[in-house]
């Protein structure tokens, strides 16, 4: 498949205008259609490599939630975003699709404080368990005194 009928697909599908993003598609989609756009990349687009996720906090705007995933075989690579807006932190997780997200969401979770509804093991990954807050946040308190990495 090449990044031409990706795109057409992908146009048709879910009416959104992928753009070139570095060598990989990149689409932007409402976040009800997050999971829905996944499994269509897997399975119609042949991204079986989910190759990363992370998040930006855009402050005011709120937060936006990425992931690259890639077919391998034919040399196609998409990097998918979608935004939460202000004040919100819930996304559909991509576990379902890809295992590989798994550790990804839990450590996105802990650094930006998204919820991945659906993840099947939502406990934090990198810090303790009764860590305050999430410190990739713009929000984070970055002077408050906090305990010593156990």
């Amino acid at each position: 498949m090449t990044s031409a009928d990706a795109s057409a697909r992908i146009r048709e599908r879910f009416g959104v205008e992928p753009t070139a993003e570095g060598g990989a598609l990149g689409v932007a989609l409402p976040r009800e259609r997050w999971l829905t756009f996944g499994r269509f990349a897997s399975d119609e687009l042949g991204c079986r490599y989910f190759n990363w996720l992370s998040a930006i906090d855009w402050k005011d705007q709120g937060l936006e939630v990425l992931c690259r995933v890639e077919n391998l075989d034919a040399g196609l690579v998409v990097t998918a975003r979608t935004k939460l807006g202000a004040g919100e932190t819930r996304c559909a997780s991509l576990v379902p699709v890809w295992r590989g997200a798994d550790w990804m969401e839990r450590e996105c979770y802990d650094m930006f404080g998204v919820v991945f509804e659906g993840h099947p093991d939502p406990r934090r990954i990198l810090l303790a368990e009764d860590w305050e807050g999430h410190p990739l946040r713009k929000n984070y308190a970055v002077d408050t005194p906090l305990a010593p990495y156990r």
